[in-house]
């Protein structure tokens, strides 16, 4: 009987196990109809939303459009078997996009090399649950690096709108080349990327003001706000069809008014294994600090996006599990010519407010973007690329947030040092920007560590209060001060020191404490320990 218990107890925890490492084990058993039809309505959703905005993001990325496309669908499939929350979609951001472009310079060959090195780290990191380091990620560094991201992507866009070519990729020349070059901007493009921007701001402004989950007196009201809130949310591809209609009645006409995106790479991509090398005439080139950062910035922002929707909806995640899913995500994606992908929280958005019930709808999203491939290519040569900024543009807008400045100013006003050194060094390399408000934030947190408060009051003998724990770093700033107040008076004074936030301690602690002690008795007072605890 013993040995049977043993055997079941054994069989329900590797059942358990399996679950957690293959969550698709969990949902699956118990779906049914209505959640395959709120799947099918969100994944259709998603996918025109996700269509124009891969092409656009590739753009960003320096790459063809139609890596853009190659690097939307893995995510839907391999998500949909390991990923913990329902309404997470994977593909291009406009983040990931940007920091793929300063790492690879817009070389194909390179963007798929770095997406299976991003998955590996990514993947490794899950395996070793490693994902408390992106706790070390302050918030003013991520709001510094968003803000600095979205204001760069979005110029960036300005050069298509005025249908400029050969404008420096580097942002201050960037700027200085888009402004002396505007007398060269064409006229089409121009009047077409404003049509296409005020569009999409009206459009987005209308969703806001329409809340499909309303429930007015009238049946009538109810299904044509539902129907503004369907167009609203498809705005991207039905803004870009449309500009691409327009383009191909001009063209058919010839008058070649508009900059297009051309002659693009027509069916799906090949499934092959990617290049295991990035070598040139020169030799060998490395990926530098672009892979010490960008597998963060990815987790970061999937998990982050995760979390957020999950507190919303009202279940809970793993984020190691996540950290599993996104990298799987990326190496497999490398195998079809894609280049690293995250979480997105627009498409993410649209697929929570649609109504989304499992990872499922991921699998019509990616359907969707797969049909693409295969048989729309031919008409994306008509796609105008200043339909494509505007599109963008509206996209990063939202990330420009400069009320957290505020904030952080009434709150904390240390935490803007971290913020405007990722703001400001972002301008000059994405990853930079984010090393160094990183680096800040590690200084600043050292220092609260090495330079805890410490509370001194006169009971007849001098009682010291640490407001925080005590660690190595902190065993000098400590002991100067009970030298000054008590060793260094005119009169040595006995001191009390309360130990009540002391939960660790180590070698150098116990060193100095010694010390301490040797030296109190010599000057015939004492050094008193209260409320000490228990070290383990």
């Amino acid at each position: 009987a013993g040995h049977s218990h043993r055997e079941e107890w054994l069989g329900c925890c590797s059942l358990r196990n399996l679950k957690a490492w293959v969550p698709i084990l969990s949902w699956l058993p118990r779906y049914n109809i209505r959640w395959l039809q709120m799947d099918l309505l969100a994944g259709i959703t998603v996918g025109m939303t996700t269509v124009p905005q891969a092409l656009a993001y590739a753009e960003v990325a320096g790459l063809p459009v139609e890596y853009g496309l190659y690097s939307a669908f893995m995510g839907g499939f391999i998500y949909s078997l390991l990923g913990t929350s329902k309404d997470v979609t994977l593909g291009p951001t406009a983040i990931m996009s940007l920091l793929c472009f300063s790492v690879v310079g817009g070389q194909p060959h390179r963007a798929v090399l770095l997406s299976l090195l991003c998955g590996l780290i990514q993947a490794v990191m899950a395996l070793l649950r490693l994902g408390f380091l992106l706790d070390f990620i302050s918030f003013p560094v991520i709001k510094g690096f968003t803000c600095a991201a979205a204001v760069t992507i979005g110029f960036g866009q300005i050069k298509n709108i005025l249908g400029l070519h050969g404008i420096p990729s580097q942002f201050f020349l960037e700027v200085y080349y888009t402004f002396y070059r505007i007398p060269e901007a064409r006229i089409g493009d121009v009047i077409l990327g404003l049509l296409c921007l005020i569009l999409l701001v009206l459009l987005v402004f209308m969703k806001a003001t329409v809340d499909p989950g309303d429930s007015p007196d009238s049946k009538y009201t109810r299904v044509s706000r539902k129907l503004v809130w369907t167009v609203a949310t498809m705005r991207n591809a039905l803004v870009v069809v449309a500009a691409s209609l327009i383009a191909f009645s001009w063209d058919a006409y010839g008058h070649h008014v508009f900059t297009l995106t051309g002659e693009t790479s027509q069916g799906l991509p090949p499934f092959r294994p990617p290049p295991t090398s990035d070598t040139t005439a020169n030799g060998t080139i490395g990926f530098g600090e672009g892979l010490a950062v960008i597998p963060f910035m990815g987790l970061l922002e999937s998990i982050a996006i995760a979390k957020a929707f999950a507190s919303q909806n009202n279940y809970r995640i793993d984020a190691n599990q996540e950290l599993l899913a996104i990298g799987v995500t990326n190496i497999m994606g490398s195998f079809v010519s894609a280049y690293p992908v995250t979480g997105s929280f627009g498409r993410t958005a649209v697929n929570s407010q649609t109504g989304v019930c499992t990872p499922a709808g991921g699998i019509v999203t990616s359907a969707i973007v797969l049909l693409s491939l295969a048989f729309l290519m031919p008409a994306f040569y008509y796609i105008p690329k200043a339909s494509l900024a505007a599109v963008i543009i509206c996209a990063v807008a939202p990330m420009v947030d400069f009320h957290v400045v505020a904030k952080m100013w009434r709150i904390r006003r240390l935490d803007l040092l971290p913020f405007a050194v990722t703001f400001l060094l972002s301008f000059w390399q994405v990853q930079y920007g984010i090393i160094g408000g990183v680096a800040t934030s590690g200084v600043l947190l050292l220092y609260n560590v090495a330079r805890p408060q410490i509370k001194v009051s006169d009971h007849g003998v001098l009682l010291m209060e640490l407001a925080s724990g005590l660690s190595f770093p902190a065993t000098e700033h400590l002991s100067c001060i009970i030298h000054t107040e008590a060793l260094q008076a005119a009169s040595p004074r006995s001191v009390v020191l309360d130990c009540h936030h002391v939960s660790t301690i180590d070698y150098s602690v116990i060193s100095e404490l010694k010390d301490l002690l040797r030296q109190f008795k010599l000057r015939e007072v004492e050094l008193v320990f209260c409320r000490l605890q228990e070290v383990k």
